[in-house]
C-alpha cells in the first residue's frame, strides 16, 4: 500500500483520482484546507500531491513549509498555467509538476516513478554509508564528520538547505528566496556566510572539497 497525502480544495477532483488510484493499491488522504494538511502527520505518507490554488495559503508556500521540514516526494498538480509557478515550484523542492487537466493514468505513472526513485536513493545511501553532513532538525544541529558544528541561525539555515540539495547546483537567487535569514540582507551576505561555513568545515575556498562555487549560478554542496 502506498499512502499519499493530497492537499486539494476540489473535493470532487480528489475523489475521482482517489477512486482510480485505489485500484493500484494507492490510498489517498485529502485535505481541502492547507493548514490541516500541514498538520496531518506528513512523515507517515509516502508522497504528496499538492494543488497551488488553495484557500488561505498559496500552494507554493505550503511546498516551502513541507520541503523545509520533511523529506517526501512532491508532485504539484495545478491548473495554473503561468510557467513561473512551475519554475518556482521545482526550484523550491517539488519533484514533479503535472498541469490540470490530466489523465489519472499519468498521475499513477508519475507516482510509481517517484517512489522508485526515492527507494533507489535510500538504498544507495545505505550501501555507501552516511553522509559526512547530518542534520538533526529537532535539535537544530548539523554534524560534520560526527562532530556538531557551532552555527549561527543563518549558517544553519543555509547549510541545511544545501544539504537537502546535495549534488545539485543552487542559484544565489534560490538560496536567498528559500532562506529567511537572507531575504533582507541579499546575496552579499550569502558570500560572507558561505565563507564562514567553509572555514568551520576546513574547506579551502581555492580548492574546495565540499562547498563548490558554480560560475554564473551560485553554489553546490557535495558530501
Amino acid at each position: 500500500m502506498i499512502n499519499v497525502l493530497m492537499i486539494e480544495d476540489d473535493a470532487e477532483f480528489a475523489e475521482i483520482l482517489s477512486e482510480y488510484l485505489a485500484k493500484y493499491n494507492i490510498k489517498i488522504t485529502n485535505y481541502e484546507d492547507p493548514y490541516l494538511g500541514l498538520t496531518a502527520g506528513i512523515k507517515k505518507y509516502d508522497l504528496l500531491i499538492l494543488d497551488l490554488t488553495l484557500p488561505g495559503m498559496d500552494g507554493l508556500e505550503v511546498c516551502k513549509e513541507i520541503v523545509a521540514q520533511y523529506d517526501i516526494p512532491i508532485i504539484i498538480s495545478s491548473a495554473r498555467s503561468d510557467i513561473s509557478d512551475k519554475v518556482i515550484g521545482l526550484q523550491i523542492g517539488a519533484d514533479d509538476y503535472l498541469p490540470k487537466p490530466y489523465d489519472p493514468k499519468e498521475m499513477y505513472a508519475r507516482i510509481q516513478s517517484l517512489i522508485r526513485r526515492y527507494k533507489k536513493s535510500s538504498t544507495l545511501e545505505d550501501q555507501q554509508g552516511a553522509s559526512v553532513f547530518l542534520v538533526d532538525e529537532k535539535r537544530h544541529e548539523i554534524s560534520f564528520k560526527n562532530e556538531v558544528l557551532s552555527l549561527t541561525p543563518a549558517e544553519y539555515e543555509i547549510l541545511s538547505y544545501m544539504i537537502k540539495q546535495n549534488g545539485f547546483s543552487i542559484s544565489r537567487e534560490q538560496l536567498v528566496y528559500n532562506c529567511k535569514s537572507l531575504k533582507d540582507k541579499g546575496s552579499k551576505s550569502l558570500d560572507v556566510i558561505i565563507g564562514r561555513l567553509r572555514a568551520k568545515i576546513g574547506d579551502d575556498s581555492k580548492s574546495p572539497e565540499y562547498i563548490h562555487s558554480v560560475r554564473g549560478i551560485g553554489y553546490k554542496l557535495v558530501g
